[in-house]
């Protein structure tokens, strides 16, 4: 148990897609039969949160440790939405995009063609609503985060830090290597679901330029910029 009102089940410590379609499978398991008892659940990288809307009992327990044991034998869960998102490597928005090219010894169309080559992982959310944490990340582009954060992240700036690259949703503090930004709107509290990307889906970032970003930023509703290709 986790306090008096949650349970925390938790995996092996590591980034690994095995666990992450383990998490979504218990998740699964779990909101489908418990939703009206059942306030959230959230998930890291290797654990789950499951947070109840009452004092969590002994049986409660039990049938969570169910629903684990369960899981193997359950194929509800086969994979994730694939998605697609314009960035533009444009150096007025990747204002760490030469020094990160510099340190990594390589040239910035290099450092773009890596980072826009790979299809990333949505493992989970956290640290701002609608921040999603990308797994995949080309082990060329690993770097350290910032020793000074930026006291200002623009919104939609695209970045990397430790073995993550992300998108920030919002305007905020940060200590991510800023290398771009998208015109997509990746997370709306306006809509009824605020963000179109779920935990367990895929992302692929499509490099455009500056004169394609002037464009789409004047679209008026800015999420549909995100193309489902999957």
């Amino acid at each position: 148990m986790y306090g008096t009102s949650a349970i925390l089940i938790s995996w092996e410590a590591c980034i690994d897609k095995a666990i992450l379609k383990d998490i979504c499978l218990v998740k699964a398991l779990i909101l489908e039969a418990l939703s009206e008892q059942i306030q959230d659940c959230a998930n890291g990288y290797n654990s789950l949160l499951v947070i109840y809307k009452k004092t969590v009992s002994e049986n409660d327990l039990k049938l969570v440790e169910a629903f684990c044991a369960s899981r193997k034998r359950n194929t509800k869960i086969t994979h994730g939405n694939i998605w697609e998102v314009p960035v533009c490597y444009h150096d007025s928005f990747g204002i760490d995009l030469q020094t990160l090219a510099t340190v990594k010894k390589m040239e910035v169309e290099t450092l773009v063609q890596l980072h826009s080559s790979v299809t990333y992982t949505v493992f989970c959310k956290g640290f701002l609503p609608g921040f999603m944490y990308l797994g995949g990340l080309d082990k060329r582009l690993f770097i350290d985060r910032k020793a000074v954060p930026l006291l200002k992240v623009p919104q939609n700036s695209v970045a990397i830090g430790g073995k993550q690259t992300g998108v920030y949703p919002t305007e905020s503090p940060g200590g991510w290597h800023i290398i771009g930004r998208t015109p997509a709107i990746l997370f709306d509290v306006s809509k009824k679901i605020a963000s179109k990307i779920s935990m367990g889906d895929t992302m692929k970032f499509k490099p455009i330029t500056l004169t394609d970003y002037i464009k789409m930023d004047r679209v008026n509703d800015k999420t549909k910029l995100i193309t489902q290709i999957g």
